[in-house]
């Protein structure tokens, strides 16, 4: 099938370094000539035995699931692509392995625990770059096996491929949705079988080109499946590397989808129950059609004559909350490695934003009354996400901006108020102690009565000594966890004590999908016009990036340098205004 076969052997050598991986891998052109494949097996098989799993290059797919001039397959009722390659190439998940956060956050994380650097960063790698840690990669003591992505050969190709088509598609049902499948526990497929929600696909033409077999699989539309790699445990480590014993859940947007209203793996899942890929992966248009098209296209850019329409066609653009990343990919792609064009990151931003402000959340302002100089507005935010918000990786935070103006339109009051590079400040315009690093963790509120008070939803972790770190390796519990919960969050689901909110205990009015906060304003004699709440979001809180400034490393500083020229405004993503 393939032109050129060699074993993977010693790689790229940063600073001497060999790395070597336990895998046959093949390359070539593709029959067209237009695209790249390179496939890599995960095992060798045995008499008897099934063949083993394969992983493939994103390229060798595009050749029949991307979009053609000459053909009509993978296309909506407008002619508009809905290829899985076209929308997915400008996704996180397509770069993953190149995201300069990730990158400069695992540098952080190895400066800080130099001695663990391998099973560091083979645990990041286990996630952002799974084909080439499915593969194996083999690398002397003390060297970094993230080295791999800069290698020249297959292995560091299908490590910069990120979370690709092979990966998602190849996985079995086996053991999803328990415990031994998180933190990438998940199986590939030793039967080099793709699955997908189509029954009864037509083989001969993948097989022939890939050597994979399309095959039905009812799981590939599960939450499990993505629970796989968004649901992740970390061990707790000492500054010397060694455990202290302490398992963080670090991440767990499934875990939280499992204790709301739309789980759907209940016995009897209710009329909100709904899937991760309902949302990430719409099989609808932006207008709520729903998709109808042949799922491949010939090679050489015509239909397959005899192929029909079909659905369910998800949308692969994985929308969640990173613009400020994509933003990044989208004005420095080419630095970054990217294979996408601009315009596929503009797409994905831009419906990013769609999804951020259109259906994540909702503020209602219930109550805004005057007696004599006290103003008090009640407000209510609505969690509409089937998990918490913000949710999975602690950099993330939203927070309350509450504006009270004259009617003159000058600002009277404002808590949550931001300077330009999104760092909350007070009446004064000065930064506010915990926004910086060292600074002191600020308190769960749920009446706000100063500027400088101000309603946020995150989580912070706490070390061994219960003391209060921005350190993954550190974590070993929650100092604080005040993200919103997702609707119908009970204390009695089996999973509520790992997702449980810490640091609201007190306040009566924190709620499952929602909380109700005060705002108990003094006016000093002034007269109020108008109340403003914005619910405000930021994928990178200003106070976790000053954290990082104080490792001195290569990757930390060329984020730095493209984040310093980003727009660093939040994403507000519901707000509500009343006139008094």
């Amino acid at each position: 099938m393939f032109e050129l076969q060699h074993r993977l052997g010693a790689l790229l050598a940063t600073a001497a370094l060999a790395i070597s991986a336990a895998a046959t891998v093949a390359s070539g052109a593709a029959p067209n000539g237009t695209a790249r494949i390179g496939t890599a097996r995960i095992n060798s098989a045995q008499d008897g035995d099934p063949p083993g799993a394969s992983v493939q290059l994103s390229s060798s797919c595009a050749r029949c699931h991307s979009a053609a001039p000459g053909a009509s397959a993978l296309r909506d009722a407008d002619g508009e692509t809905v290829a899985p390659y076209d929308l997915w190439r400008g996704t996180m998940m397509a770069n993953s392995a190149l995201d300069p956060l990730w990158r400069a956050v695992v540098s952080v994380e190895v400066a800080a625990t130099p001695s663990a650097r391998a099973a560091i960063e083979s645990k990041c790698l286990s996630c952002h770059a799974p084909m080439a840690d499915q593969v194996g990669i083999d690398v002397p003591d003390g060297a970094s096996p993230i080295a791999v992505l800069h290698d020249e050969g297959m292995l560091g190709e299908l490590a910069r491929d990120g979370v690709s088509c092979t990966i998602c598609h190849g996985i079995a049902p086996d053991r999803l949705g328990t415990a031994a499948s998180f933190s990438a526990g998940f199986v590939l497929d030793p039967w080099n079988r793709l699955y997908g929600p189509h029954e009864d696909p037509f083989q001969n033409p993948m097989n022939r080109a890939t050597g994979f077999f399309p095959t039905h699989g009812a799981h590939i539309l599960d939450s499990a499946l993505c629970g796989s790699c968004h649901t992740l445990e970390t061990d707790a480590l000492r500054p010397d590397g060694t455990p202290t014993g302490h398992v963080l859940l670090e991440q767990a947007p499934y875990i939280e989808w499992r204790n709301s209203v739309f789980d759907t793996e209940r016995a009897e899942p209710g009329p909100n129950a709904a899937n991760c890929q309902d949302c990430h992966v719409p099989t609808t248009n932006a207008d709520g059609s729903a998709i109808e098209t042949r799922i491949a296209r010939n090679p050489g850019g015509s239909d397959f004559p005899f192929t029909t329409p079909r659905r369910p066609v998800g949308r692969h653009v994985f929308v969640g909350g990173n613009t400020l990343v994509l933003g990044l990919f989208e004005e420095h792609g080419e630095a970054l490695g990217a294979t996408a064009p601009r315009e596929a990151f503009t797409a994905t931003r831009a419906a990013t934003f769609e999804q951020l402000e259109e259906r994540t959340a909702a503020v209602e302002i219930v109550r805004a009354e005057r007696e004599g100089d006290r103003l008090t507005v009640e407000v209510r935010v609505q969690n509409r996400t089937g998990h918490k918000l913000p949710t999975a990786h602690p950099t993330r935070r939203a927070f309350l901006r509450a504006t009270v103006t004259g009617a003159d339109g000058a600002t009277l009051f404002a808590s949550g108020a931001t300077d330009d590079a999104g760092r909350l400040v007070d009446a004064a315009g000065e930064i506010l102690p915990s926004e910086v690093a060292g600074g002191p963790i600020a308190p769960h509120r749920d009446v706000v009565r100063a500027p400088d008070e101000v309603v946020e939803y995150r989580a912070v972790m706490a070390d061994e000594h219960g003391a209060p770190t921005h350190l993954l390796m550190r974590g070993a519990t929650w100092l604080s966890d005040t993200r919103l919960l997702p609707r119908g969050w009970s204390a009695e689901h089996p999973d509520a004590e790992r997702t449980r909110p810490i640091g609201t205990e007190d306040d009566a009015n924190f709620s499952a999908g929602e909380d109700t906060v005060t705002y108990s304003i003094d006016l000093a004699g002034r007269r109020a016009a108008a109340v403003e709440i914005e619910l405000c979001y930021q994928t990178l809180a200003p106070r976790w990036a000053d954290e990082m400034r104080r490792y001195d490393t290569p990757e930390v500083a060329r984020f730095m340098q493209m984040y310093e020229d980003a727009d660093r405004a939040p994403v507000v993503l519901a707000a509500a205004r009343v006139e008094l």
